[in-house]
């Protein structure tokens, strides 16, 4: 949802963008259901979170203020208001605002956090070394000057990097200016087709590769603590891959052909093209040691990733920790800690931490199931089969996201609320015997889908950043990915997917 601009001003000596009618409607709409009769069956705890669930969509729906803001607000506000508040597992006691707070900080203790700071930093050495552009670079001058297999090979890298670079927002930032470069090279209009074909297409890639690959997207790591919280159990790299490739395989053929048919370029043909690409790898120069060394250890480290639970019994973010160090450690490593900590996203590390805590708040309270009943209820989906749920939920979660600035912000709010949804249909009579871990990591998968507007993913409006298209361009080709992404869960959730356990037990 686009703030507005209006209402956006910097605060004296800081320069943070804060929406003021965001910040207040947030604040707003947390006293209004504080305010609400108690619902039967809802502890007062399950009030408050709720209260803060709403105050929280607001801010990050509105983008009120930076996102480590929001996490500093909400941490704050869940440590007194549910330390004022009595304990939901003892109503006659008061929680305090010591536990209250080690509840608002459980999300860092959680080791998918871990991975995802781990995985900034690996971010962070491909970035210093040059090496993800290396990769984009030496793809695209393999494909092609034809404007066809520019676009393969835009897409293309976007899948090859997604499993090196483990953030959505680093793979993006690192094509667009190659792919600006190509644009610029070819003296090609950068507000025509082709160049909007090209940009959007970059960004739509690392959406559907989010999907494809565990470690590609923090949201991804955030559904990943949430089941290993309430289901005592995790979903390895593969297992993830086995699962979700399919469906970013047959969407990027889709890309391909969205893209050429809804925006075709003026050109089949740029002259010179090929040897612009290869001009600009060979400026890059031989590789580096360093680039050499990352190399060495982001593939090791996918052999570990790729064999968990196969060839050994190393969890993925403990492999992704030891990778980290030994780009740290000295003659081994890659980078030093001052060249890496100014290229972390240090806000989204917290969001991440602090989104995980508010979710296991809301299942710890009761809001959770609270809620769940009542979609369950409106719904319909008491008694209903697998790839019905599955439908539903999916389609409930693509409207969703219309109003989510983060992909990461909506797993926290609404992961906790469909594992909750889940457990209350399985424990109806009569109800499929769901596969609860499965069924998770396929909703999972949809939280992923913003693709309809800019404004639906960081990634998106690194590439909008470009002036290389307009708004109605990425929305009319969004919808039609949206409706073929969703089919596409509906075909793999009447086939594939049953027949490998992942809605049914």
């Amino acid at each position: 949802m686009a703030t507005n601009p209006t209402a956006n001003v910097a605060t004296s000596g800081s320069h943070e963008s804060v929406n003021v009618i965001g910040l207040i409607a947030a604040f707003l709409a947390l006293i209004a259901v504080m305010l609400l009769p108690a619902p039967q069956g809802l502890p007062v705890a399950g009030q408050i979170m709720l209260a803060l669930l709403l105050f929280s969509v607001i801010l990050w729906a509105t983008e009120a203020v930076d996102y480590a803001i929001s996490a500093v607000l909400i941490t704050a506000l869940m440590a007194f208001m549910l330390g004022m508040a009595p304990n939901a597992a003892k109503p006659e006691v008061v929680l305090g605002t010591g536990p209250a707070l080690t509840l608002a900080m459980g999300g860092f203790a959680n080791t998918a956090l871990a991975l995802v700071a781990a995985a900034c930093f690996l971010s962070a050495a491909m970035t210093i070394t040059g090496l993800d552009k290396r990769i984009a670079l030496f793809i695209l001058s393999k494909v092609g000057a034809r404007t066809n297999r520019v676009l393969i090979g835009a897409i293309l890298v976007g899948i090859v990097l997604s499993f090196l670079v483990p953030s959505t927002t680093a793979r993006v930032a690192c094509l667009v200016p190659i792919i600006m470069g190509i644009i610029l090279a070819f003296g090609v209009d950068k507000r025509s087709r082709f160049a909007g074909m090209l940009m959007i297409a970059t960004a739509q890639a690392a959406s559907i590769w989010n999907v494809g690959v565990k470690t590609a997207a923090a949201q991804n790591m955030v559904a990943i603590g949430f089941i290993e919280k309430n289901f005592k159990t995790t979903i390895t790299w593969g297992d993830w891959l086995i699962a979700a490739a399919p469906w970013s395989i047959l969407m990027s053929i889709a890309l391909y052909f969205v893209m050429i048919k809804m925006m075709p370029p003026e050109t089949e043909e740029i002259a010179g093209g090929k040897e612009t690409i290869r001009q600009a790898l060979h400026e890059m120069g031989p590789m580096t040691w360093a680039e050499k060394k990352l190399l060495f250890i982001t593939l090791t480290l996918l052999a570990f990733w790729a064999t968990e639970k196969v060839l050994h019994p190393f969890d993925t973010s403990s492999t992704t920790i030891a990778a980290i160090a030994l780009m740290f450690t000295p003659g081994i490593g890659v980078m030093g800690w001052k060249q890496a900590q100014s290229k972390i996203p240090w806000g989204t590390i917290v969001l991440f931490g602090t989104g995980i805590s508010l979710g296991s708040a809301l299942l710890q309270t009761k809001a959770a199931a609270w809620l769940a009943n009542i979609i369950v209820a409106n719904l319909g989906l008491v008694g209903a089969s697998a790839f019905m749920i599955l439908a539903l939920l999916s389609l409930f979660l693509i409207v969703v996201h219309l109003g989510f600035a983060s992909a990461t912000a909506l797993a926290s709010a609404m992961i906790p609320i469909m594992i909750s949804v889940l457990q209350q249909i399985a424990g109806s009579p009569g109800s499929a015997p769901l596969n609860l871990v499965g069924m998770t990591m396929l909703l999972q998968f949809v939280v992923s889908f913003g693709f309809i507007l800019p404004v639906n993913a960081p990634q998106n409006m690194v590439a909008y950043g470009t002036d290389t298209f307009a708004v109605k361009d990425f929305v009319k080709t969004g919808l039609v990915l949206t409706v073929i992404g969703f089919a596409l869960v509906l075909l793999l959730g009447a086939t594939y997917w049953p027949w490998m356990g992942y809605m049914t037990l």
